[in-house]
């Protein structure tokens, strides 16, 4: 659990101005190679938030709006902030068939509070990036009374480990500080601290949680388009990333065909306003 805050601290430590172009080199792999959550997961979520078209949904950090559509398709009003700029004109085509859907380009920090305005306030894998000291207060207050927290994630994915030791190989060469692998328990174990640090900051209670697991296959090119969506790769030097991803792309069409069958796990927190 501490491991999980000094990982969160440093994220939302990041200087602000840095962190609203933090993934604009990605901005374009992020939009196509991430993965959307599962309608499974979706579902769940509206029932247990007790979301309809009548809701009114505050979204911190959509991105390219990869969850956004799915909750913008219920119907209910939805205002997204989005702090990179990238991200936020990928938002807008995202979102362009849904007039319920505003996007802002502003921090979730810079936003000018809305008090008990909102229904439901969701971060989609994106909560981790804002200082827990000013994240869980402000969406408590600009939740209305009994409104949801909703904390949505999809982890890494990831191939199964007999492929990341062929892979580990690679890394060891050219970048052995991201040669890592989370299995499912480890992964699990991250989520649950997630959930309980909503709780433990004294705004929230009781938490829901649920998760699911998916199977995708990734061909060479979405492969290495998604590593370099991920943080560690955008901080990789170019040279060390083009050595990497040579290696990766060589071992991948001779070992394993062209393609890698990958998993994730997909979860969600949701919790109450105290």
């Amino acid at each position: 659990m501490e491991d999980l805050k000094q990982t969160i601290i440093s994220s939302s430590s990041i200087d602000l101005e840095q962190r609203k172009n933090w993934y604009s080199p990605a901005a374009e792999a992020y939009n196509k190679a991430r993965p959307r959550y599962p309608e499974e997961l979706i579902h769940q979520i509206v029932e247990v938030a007790q979301l309809s078209r009548n809701s009114k949904i505050l979204e911190v950090g959509c991105g390219p709006a990869t969850a956004t559509v799915a909750f913008a398709q219920l119907g209910c009003s939805m205002i997204c902030l989005e702090p990179n700029p990238n991200f936020f004109r990928l938002a807008q085509h995202n979102c362009q068939p849904y007039p319920n859907v505003e996007i802002q380009n502003t921090s979730f920090e810079e936003w000018a509070l809305e008090t008990s305005e909102f229904d439901a306030v969701l971060a989609a894998t994106s909560f981790h990036w804002i200082s827990p000291e000013v994240g869980y207060p402000k969406a408590a207050n600009a939740l209305q009374e009994s409104g949801y927290l909703i904390l949505l994630w999809n982890k890494e994915l990831q191939p199964c480990y007999e492929v990341y030791q062929r892979l580990s190989q690679i890394y060891q060469l050219h970048a052995p500080s991201l040669d890592r692998y989370q299995d499912r328990e480890t992964q699990e174990e991250i989520l649950r601290g997630l959930g309980k640090m909503a709780i433990d900051s004294g705004q929230f209670k009781d938490l829901i949680s649920r998760q699911v697991v998916s199977e995708v296959t990734y061909n060479i090119d979405e492969y290495l388009m998604l590593l370099n969506t991920y943080s560690p790769y955008l901080k990789l030097a170019p040279h060390n990333k083009e050595a990497l991803f040579a290696g990766l792309r060589h071992s991948i069409e001779d070992d394993f065909g062209g393609s890698l069958h990958l998993s994730y796990i997909s979860a969600f927190h949701i919790a109450k306003k105290i």
